[in-house]
């Protein structure tokens, strides 16, 4: 491959990586609304999840906000494959990329067979709040949890250790997930059913620490070490 491709390659890779803050932006948006209680109160839930703004933040935001999630996980775990923690990164790269697909099943249900169940409710059927998902779906919503979690810590010392971009983006990256997943998705999950105030701050961390990483790799003049070889072979 010649020079001109890989610089190419390269600035696809450094596009890639603005997809990070835009990803955890719209995420942090699509919670700062929590939904009530399904369980407490049966009618402001249906009417919550039946509504147009309810769709449309889970379409734009959840649904939306993983797949850009999915391209800066890529990108990421790309730029730093050559770096001191190149192995790291990689395998960063597919926990996260893997944890964060199993993700998109619970989202696009949410997106349009909750609002379905919360039309059939307001319209008389009352046996609509008996629908049960199956457990399947509950463990790959687990398991989509623990995957992204982890491979996205991981990523975070990735960054800390490659010493090609600033190592306190990557605590920042780690704080920022830690945050959005154990104290946001689990802990609510755990306690209201729903999302908490911490996944939306969780999700803005991580926001600004994909932003500092994008904005660093785009200010380098050089490309990546090794990656122009690699590119280039």
């Amino acid at each position: 491959m010649n020079k001109v491709n890989s610089h190419l390659i390269i600035r696809w890779i450094r596009a890639g990586l603005w997809t990070l803050p835009v990803a955890w932006i719209v995420t942090a948006w699509s919670t700062l609304d929590p939904q009530p209680d399904q369980a407490k109160d049966p009618e402001a839930w249906a009417r919550f999840v039946s509504s147009d703004a309810y769709q449309a933040s889970h379409l734009f935001g959840s649904t939306a906000g993983t797949i850009l999630a999915l391209f800066g996980v890529f990108a990421l775990g790309c730029y730093l494959a050559n770096s001191r923690a190149g192995r790291l990164a990689l395998a960063a790269m597919v926990t996260a990329v893997a944890g964060t697909a199993l993700l998109l099943v619970p989202a696009v249900i949410s997106t349009f067979a909750t609002p379905a169940i919360g039309k059939l409710y307001l319209a008389g059927n009352r046996d609509a709040m008996q629908l049960e998902f199956p457990a399947s779906m509950t463990g790959t919503f687990l398991l989509g949890l623990l995957l992204a979690c982890a491979g996205k810590v991981m990523l975070g010392i990735a960054v800390w250790r490659s010493r090609m971009l600033p190592r306190w983006a990557g605590l920042l990256w780690v704080a920022g997930v830690v945050v959005f997943y154990i104290l946001g998705a689990v802990l609510g999950q755990a306690t209201t059913g729903s999302s908490l105030p911490t996944q939306a701050a969780g999700a803005l961390l991580i926001a600004v620490a994909g932003a500092w990483i994008a904005w660093s790799a785009s200010r380098q003049t050089r490309a990546a070490p090794g990656l122009v070889a690699t590119a280039s072979a």
